[in-house]
């Protein structure tokens, strides 16, 4: 059966004086013909946009590298991509060399239901805080045994070495990221985490298969009451940086760190200024992220 219309044989039975007979009807009906439309290729393409955003990690990409998942011509690209702008579905980010879905995006699918948090709630929090932190934050969410950067204060602070760190993914244990968030996780997301590392066959592999240094740090992230590292991250020698967890009640949801120069800023002075800020920060968008899942 298409659009409504058959060709069928229809069985209909009579009664008559106690007797029982079968009567076969047919009836036909003509199928009009078919209406054809021309596919609209601009929307076409911009769903192709769409969908390869979608596949990238944090629905974060350049021009260059969506045209290279689309096979359509990084000049069109751009133009869908600032068509999708002007309708609110993606944002720029960093200098304007990548663009992200929007909330307007994500409702629309699954997947991103539970990160709107991060647009509605955490970004306008750490812009807002920026001005007395001065250092640059990243907000980064666990991801496959890292930690993957979604939103980021480099691009506007003045004291930031790094103009573009979104969709970075951040190494778990080495990261005082990784290590805010691994310490408060729960037991089965940290062991589920850290199984994936111990798999691996380089340095971070064996690194997640020390348990006593593992069970070391997080139990000095837990008495500290944020994650820090030293340097600890390759190319990364001269940083310093301060991580506190986000919680939607008990659960943790990912991090946001301070990241400092250390030869400019001393312990103590972390620990008497900044620390304090950082905790303010992650403590109003744990406070509002929780609110706004008990309204529903």
């Amino acid at each position: 059966m298409a659009g409504g219309f058959c060709l069928r044989a229809m069985r209909v039975y009579t009664r008559c004086t106690g007797c029982t007979y079968l009567k076969d009807a047919v009836t036909r009906a003509t199928t009009p013909p078919a209406v054809q439309y021309k596919e609209v290729r601009g929307l076409i393409r911009g769903l192709a946009v769409l969908r390869a955003m979608n596949r990238m990690a944090g629905g974060i990409g350049g021009v260059i590298e969506i045209a290279r998942a689309t096979g359509i011509h990084r000049t069109t690209v751009k133009r869908l991509l600032e068509t999708l702008k002007s309708e609110g579905l993606v944002v720029h980010k960093d200098d304007g060399s990548a663009y992200a879905l929007t909330y307007e995006v994500r409702r629309l699918s699954d997947g991103y239901i539970g990160t709107d948090w991060i647009d509605r709630i955490a970004a306008p929090a750490m812009f807002a805080h920026l001005k007395n932190l001065s250092w640059p934050s990243d907000l980064a969410t666990p991801d496959g045994g890292f930690m993957l950067v979604r939103e980021s204060t480099h691009r506007e602070s003045l004291l930031s070495q790094h103009r573009s760190t979104i969709g970075v993914r951040i190494p778990m244990l080495l990261s005082s990221l990784g290590r805010a968030w691994l310490a408060h996780c729960s037991d089965e997301e940290r062991e589920a985490t850290l199984a994936v590392l111990r798999a691996r066959s380089d340095a971070i592999g064996e690194t997640a298969r020390n348990t006593r240094s593992i069970n070391r740090m997080l139990a000095e992230t837990r008495r500290r009451g944020y994650g820090m590292n030293h340097g600890e991250l390759p190319d990364e020698a001269s940083v310093t940086a301060i991580a506190f967890p986000i919680f939607d009640g008990q659960r943790a949801l990912g991090a946001i760190n301070l990241v400092m120069i250390r030869e400019v800023v001393q312990p103590r002075e972390i620990r008497s200024r900044y620390v304090p800020l950082l905790r303010a920060l992650t403590e109003q968008i744990s406070q509002q992220v929780s609110a706004r899942r008990k309204k529903g």
